[in-house]
């Protein structure tokens, strides 16, 4: 079976299968590959936000932008704060965060727009990118679901939004993009109790303990039995193999390179021409 996720390019993965329904969605995940960033963010690095050179991120940042056709000005970016707040956004936002971290949408995790030429980009190391499609109104949506974001269930702020506006959550598709493993993925009681309190049976099957205080977590696992949860079918999930700690050739990770690292965008805009 593929993988969601495909090689578009040395720099980026898409989702073929978004496309074959609509050939104007883009969406994605970038790799840490040729771009212009020095050591330690070589070489692709697409976040403001790590100590990189701005102008080298914006460099990278152009780049796909051109390769994508979502010039900068079409992109919105949040400032990502390991929560679980999202917002509507719209083509008045286009820009918020594309060249300068400062002026991303604050305090916001998720994203979602009903318009096209609206580009929401997201950065990532780790943590879980879940992209969301729902094709008859063509609205899409972008979570970055670390274990905090996961813990307070972000993918359900954005689906109750979506229910409350009148989308039918049978027909979303969502994608779980590349992130950390559970095999490379070791957390402590504290993260565990976290899950605990979720209060959903069946959260345990996600973690195991592998020494004192100290267990492995499928992360995307967890975010799967959440949005099957929140009521997106099983059949509408799909979710790839990659890891980002494990893919070196391909991917930064906060956990691997020990903190310090470049970060991946994840990407999802519908064009209109």
């Amino acid at each position: 079976m593929l993988d969601a996720f495909q090689l578009d390019e040395e720099t980026f993965f898409l989702i073929n299968s978004w496309q074959a329904i609509n050939p104007k969605i883009y969406a994605g995940f970038t790799t840490k590959n040729n771009g212009v960033s020095n050591y330690p963010y070589s070489s692709n690095n697409m976040g403001l936000h790590v100590g990189d050179k701005e102008s080298d991120v914006c460099i990278n940042r152009s780049r796909l932008a051109e390769k994508i056709q979502f010039p900068l000005e079409q992109w919105v970016c949040a400032e990502q704060t390991h929560g679980h707040l999202i917002q509507k956004v719209d083509e008045n936002d286009c820009g918020k965060g594309a060249k300068k971290y400062e002026n991303s949408i604050r305090n916001r995790d998720g994203l979602y727009t009903t318009e096209k030429n609206v580009l929401l980009a997201l950065c990532y190391a780790d943590c879980v990118p879940i992209y969301f499609y729902e094709p008859k109104s063509e609205t899409i949506g972008m979570v970055h679901a670390g274990w905090r974001g996961t813990v307070e269930n972000i993918s359900k702020s954005l689906l109750n939004e979506w229910s409350q506006n009148g989308i039918d959550l049978e027909d979303v598709l969502v994608v779980i993009g590349p992130s950390i493993c559970k095999q490379c993925y070791i957390v402590d009681n504290k993260v565990i109790d976290q899950i605990e309190k979720l209060a959903i049976t069946g959260t345990e099957r996600y973690y195991s303990l592998v020494s004192e205080n100290q267990y492995s977590l499928d992360l995307k696992g967890l975010n799967y039995f959440l949005l099957v949860s929140n009521g997106i079918s099983e059949k509408n999930i799909q979710v790839t193999s990659y890891c980002t700690s494990c893919n070196f050739d391909y991917f930064y990770s906060h956990r691997r390179d020990k903190g310090k690292t470049g970060r991946m965008i994840g990407f999802i805009g519908i064009r209109e021409d």
